[in-house]
């Protein structure tokens, strides 16, 4: 059940900052790095260290059983809140947690990591940003849903961290794999949960992907809550 070490982008400057980015079902870190290299050759985030984690390869019921990568086991697509992998969810968690704690343990401050992902790397992003005891600077799950949201409040600590942490949600219209109104629900829980930043972004013509729009609009809230340190300085 180990995970491969993730893929890492490190800063090209003094390193201040941290994203860490987890992929969908069935992917890799790999999957998503030409994003941070995209940023790289405009320039962009210099101060930070991309990382992207590899889920264990686990059998997946709704894949008959085969294994592929995945952060916990789905049993059906639909919203079946009863057929949630919750060992599994937890599990990965922990690793998140981990991972969050290496960049700590590195000199990082938690206010300058951010956590997010993608399909099933996004919705544990959101339910480890939800229910970690560290303040993050930011959250974001592109194209997910909100996980054990039946039961999410028994997870959250009661020094809530991240209460009042930016959390970026974002989806496609047309997503036939999590469906739309998946992530506008999600969305509609966590300020019913409490959250006092929660961002929702629609995306017309786009099914479970990411689009450059989307992208954009991400590059923005990594600004918003990771600004480089200089910028911070320079205002003081």
């Amino acid at each position: 059940m180990a995970s491969r070490a993730p893929y890492v982008v490190p800063a090209l400057k003094k390193h201040t900052a941290t994203v860490i980015m987890a992929h969908g079902l069935g992917d890799s870190g790999a999957g998503w790095m030409a994003l941070a290299q995209n940023w790289r050759r405009r320039g962009m985030f210099d101060e930070v260290k991309f990382v992207f984690p590899n889920a264990p390869s686990i059998p997946i019921t709704v894949n008959m059983g085969m294994s592929m990568p995945g952060w916990y086991d789905i049993s059906s697509l639909g919203s079946d809140l009863r057929s949630q992998d919750e060992p599994g969810i937890t599990r990965s968690r922990e690793y998140f947690n981990n991972l969050i704690k290496e960049e700590l343990d590195s000199g990082i401050v938690s206010s300058r990591i951010v956590l997010g992902g993608f399909s099933q790397g996004g919705a544990m992003s959101v339910f480890t940003g939800l229910t970690t005891d560290k303040k993050l600077g930011g959250v974001f799950g592109l194209s997910c849903y909100l996980l054990l949201s039946d039961r999410i409040k028994s997870f959250i600590p009661e020094q809530w961290a991240n209460q009042n942490t930016p959390f970026f949600l974002a989806h496609g219209e047309d997503d036939d794999i999590v469906k739309y109104q998946y992530g506008q629900q999600s969305a509609e829980k966590l300020k019913e949960l409490g959250l006092s930043d929660v961002e929702f972004n629609t995306y017309s013509n786009l099914g479970h992907s990411a689009d450059p729009t989307e992208i954009n609009d991400l590059e923005k809230f990594f600004v918003k809550v990771i600004p480089p340190e200089n910028s911070q300085s320079a205002g003081l």
